[in-house]
């Protein structure tokens, strides 16, 4: 009964303090951390640090190499490249954190219910291994198509994308804590499913859920490019990393930067987002803990 008393030792004082002393530890999250606060602040202050509008058009300027004038060159229609890029990490965040709530919480739901709940685990798992079996840029590309490119239904289809996921590893999660012995000794004890859910099994799938809902964002990122890439995605008149680099591929050949320099940037700030999911994976990790 000692363990039913404090079922999660990692969120007293001392779990508390351990936790961040392995966060500190990990040089992954600090570099991830900063990294994406980084182009967090270029997306919030995109209008105090682009140089011209992202979508005005200069047929005079255009195809211009980087210059102390437009820093990253201009593309076809002649309108700076720096300025789209800068406007194009609004985007592409947006998408990753907004698909990684949605995901995490629908996934987080879903995977409980299945996992704890036995009559409903073969009906909902075959719901999401059906979604499963479809690639998550087909099916968002599916989902988009039927649909009016905007970035709300980006988001929704690329969020149904990715709930299976986010699914499966909280049902494998609470599958194992539903053995455990506080649980049979709450469920002896008279105590209700929801309470018993809320008291000592979501408490114990934040962890992974937070380690994955980085993952999330990150795909998330790159699906919404490859979407605006293939002209499934954003509107073309808004600036994302994917438009940009689609209007550049037919000629990088003789333009490269056109396709560099939003390439480059979203390379990093999906770089930012595994650094910092790998350091919390670390972190958060008991084995992990216990070796360091």
């Amino acid at each position: 009964m000692s363990v039913a008393a404090n079922p999660h030792p990692d969120l007293n004082g001392g779990g508390r303090a351990s936790l961040l002393a392995a966060v500190s530890r990990r040089p992954t999250i600090a570099i991830g951390a900063t990294l994406f606060a980084t182009m967090a602040l270029l997306a919030v202050f995109a209008p105090l640090l682009g140089t011209t509008d992202p979508t005005a058009i200069n047929p005079t300027a255009r195809l211009q190499w980087p210059s102390a004038e437009h820093w990253f060159g201009t593309d076809m229609a002649g309108r700076d490249i720096y300025s789209r890029v800068i406007y194009g990490a609004r985007v592409s965040l947006i998408v990753g954190v907004s698909v990684a709530l949605l995901a995490s919480v629908f996934g987080l739901f879903i995977g409980i219910l299945a996992g704890f709940i036995r009559g409903l685990d073969g009906v909902l798992m075959r719901i999401m291994d059906g979604l499963m079996s479809i690639p998550s840029i087909l099916l968002a590309i599916a989902l988009v198509a039927l649909t009016q490119g905007s970035l709300a239904s980006v988001i929704t289809a690329i969020t149904i994308a990715e709930v299976p996921r986010v699914t499966r590893v909280i049902r494998s999660v609470v599958l194992s804590l539903r053995e455990q012995p506080y649980v049979d000794a709450a469920i002896s004890a008279g105590t209700t499913t929801p309470m018993i859910i809320l008291r000592h099994i979501l408490p114990n799938t934040l962890a992974p859920l937070t380690v994955q809902a980085t993952y999330l964002c990150a795909s998330a990122m790159i699906i919404e490019a490859v979407l605006s890439f293939v002209g499934a995605g954003m509107p073309p008149s808004t600036p994302s990393w994917g438009n940009i680099m689609a209007e550049g591929r037919a000629i990088w050949q003789v333009r490269l930067n056109i396709v560099l320099f939003p390439a480059l940037f979203l390379s990093l700030t999906v770089l930012a987002v595994n650094l910092l999911g790998d350091g919390l994976r670390d972190a958060l990790d008991p084995r992990a803990q216990r070796n360091a």
